[in-house]
């Protein structure tokens, strides 16, 4: 037990580090705590597109196949992005690939097996949920006036939108 009978990981998560912004502490709590969520769906959002990727087949494989990985590196890029604002603001981040599922709002898709179309589909359900939670976290920040991390939210919402626009696209005729 940590002090005031919170549980070790109910500390850990509230735990800063010595800030190096001007972000009031609130403001770290409450923003890392998004940032832990953010970062476990992009990981569990990264593993889904990456299991698709290396599962596709069927007519289209080759463009799908490219597709979802060029969309897994996106969202692989941005893992480092978050847990290193989380970090420069005072805050934790996530340790292991059980913090990460602690965290993690998107579902894992652990079928044996799955066609090109709901996979696709699930994707863009999930892109477009992410976007959600990018919102979210955007608004947070917005309310503690941390600029920086809602610019690369920003960024990030419109890659999620871009991806959820191709996904759109393609499962429409499927």
């Amino acid at each position: 037990m940590g002090k005031n009978g919170e549980t070790l990981a109910e500390t850990r998560e509230t735990r800063t580090i010595e800030p190096t912004s001007d972000i009031e502490h609130d403001g770290v709590v409450e923003i890392s705590k998004e940032l832990r969520h953010l970062l476990g769906d992009a990981f569990a959002l990264y593993m889904k597109t990456k299991n698709f990727h290396w599962h596709m087949s069927g007519r289209n494989f080759r463009d799908y196949h490219l597709l979802l990985d060029e969309h897994a590196d996106q969202i692989f890029a941005m893992t480092d992005d978050i847990a290193e604002r989380a970090r420069k603001i005072g805050g934790t981040t996530l340790r292991s690939i059980g913090d990460i599922s602690r965290h993690q709002r998107l579902k894992d898709n652990n079928k044996e097996s799955v066609g090109p179309g709901e996979m696709l589909a699930d994707l863009r359900t999930d892109n477009r949920e992410l976007t959600r939670f990018l919102r979210i976290t955007h608004e947070v920040c917005e309310k503690y006036n941390d600029v920086a991390t809602a610019s690369l939210i920003e960024n990030w919402i419109d890659q999620t939108e871009r991806r959820t626009w191709f996904l759109s696209e393609i499962t429409r005729d499927l």
